[in-house]
């Protein structure tokens, strides 16, 4: 059995490129929980576990997903060790409840770890491999101004950087929402795929008046528009609409997938490593997903490069992957957290070659960054 050696976790916040506008917050600024585990065999594994507008999007924090990972997951692995990523998590779930976003960041480092003692990319690890190398990314446009968010996907399209357009609408009038993603999609036409992001924000009645006009406009999905306990809602809306809803919030693991394939709630599940609780239950929701006829997508808790490193890998291994992915975290931030930034080109993400994750830590922007500045970097062991 290989010994855990030291395992360290920091917060890093680092500053967005624009305000990014939900309905239930406006991010300036994303903040990281990046866990570093070092072993006997004298490897580093490197995860991330990442949320949404602080405690605004889910029950877990950056304060909170280190605090669980210091207070009680670190000492199960320090006296225990590792033995497969599979029974070591499983290990952890009998111990620790729920914290889907902090097991999901040991996960993360544990699967770095194993990929490196074997020489493989983490994508190797995962079912039968990769069956992609890389895959179409969306970009979201949460300006809430319709000029500046017109302009900002022209810029993305000349560049050949996104040909997938988000909006995040649910804090106006149902009515002002359809019309700011109206435009947008006149503006864009048939160059680009629009859909919308209501994040819970709309109530029944608001859904079934917004998805018919969303409908009107153009609109290729509509993501979550109502809470993610109201499956009963989501399925008579799914059955009244002809635009696909997609399930996010709703999806909590394999259980809650299995629940909302069930029962028609969805035609599109987008697929969240920290909101499944990490790659391996992820890949459970992917694949009840896939034996239901429900399309896949892969999505994003607007991670930094680690944790997007780690969705690329699980996502190149989906056997369909038709409406694309949403990892475009680290080019929502002014910084790079990595050596090698990761690639984006030709409308897509390009999914990392090396063993294990196939990334570096920058350790200068990592010190830099990191909320409590005056501590030590921990480096591997030798």
């Amino acid at each position: 059995m290989i010994a855990v050696k030291g395992i360290e976790t920091c917060i890093v916040d680092l500053p967005t490129i624009r305000p990014h506008i939900l309905a239930m917050a406006t991010m300036h600024h994303q903040s990281i929980v990046l866990v570093r585990i070092h072993t006997s065999d004298g490897l580093e594994g490197i995860g991330e576990g990442t949320t949404i507008g602080g405690a605004s999007y889910c029950d877990e924090s950056p304060e909170s997903i280190k605090v669980v990972i210091d207070t009680y997951i670190k000492p199960l692995l320090l006296e225990t060790g590792l033995t497969g990523v599979g029974a070591t998590m499983a290990m952890i779930g009998r111990l620790v409840s729920g914290n889907h976003i902090a097991k999901c960041a040991v996960e993360t480092a544990l699967l770095d770890l194993e990929g490196k003692r074997l020489g493989v990319p983490v994508s190797a690890l995962l079912g039968g491999g990769r069956v992609r190398d890389s895959f179409p990314v969306a970009w979201t446009l949460a300006s809430g101004d319709t000029a500046r968010d017109i302009e900002e996907a022209e810029e993305m399209l000349e560049a050949r950087r996104h040909a997938i357009f988000k909006l995040k609408i649910g804090k106006r009038s149902v009515r002002e929402d359809v019309a700011h993603v109206a435009a947008i999609k006149q503006a864009l036409g048939d160059r680009a795929s629009v859909r919308v992001d209501v994040n819970q924000g709309w109530t029944e009645i608001q859904a079934d008046t917004g998805m018919g006009l969303l409908s009107e406009a153009g609109a290729d999905l509509v993501e979550q528009p109502v809470g993610r306990y109201a499956t009963a809602a989501m399925t008579r809306l799914s059955a009244r609409h002809s635009i696909p809803i997609m399930a996010d919030e709703s999806l909590h693991g394999p259980e809650s997938a299995y629940t909302v394939a069930s029962k028609d709630a969805a035609k599109i599940f987008a697929v969240k490593i920290a909101q499944s609780g990490g790659l391996l239950p992820a890949q459970r929701v992917g694949a009840i997903a896939d034996a239901a006829g429900i399309g896949l997508y892969g999505g994003t808790m607007l991670e930094a490069s680690v944790g997007t490193a780690a969705s690329a890998h699980l996502f190149a291994t989906f056997p369909r992957l038709d409406w694309g992915s949403e990892l475009f975290g680290p080019l929502l931030l002014t910084e790079e957290l990595l050596e090698q930034p990761l690639l984006y080109r030709d409308f897509e993400l390009h999914v990392p070659q090396g063993p294990g994750l196939g990334i570096n830590l920058d350790e200068e922007k990592v010190s830099h960054f990191r909320r409590d500045r005056t501590a030590p970097v921990l480096h591997a062991v030798g």
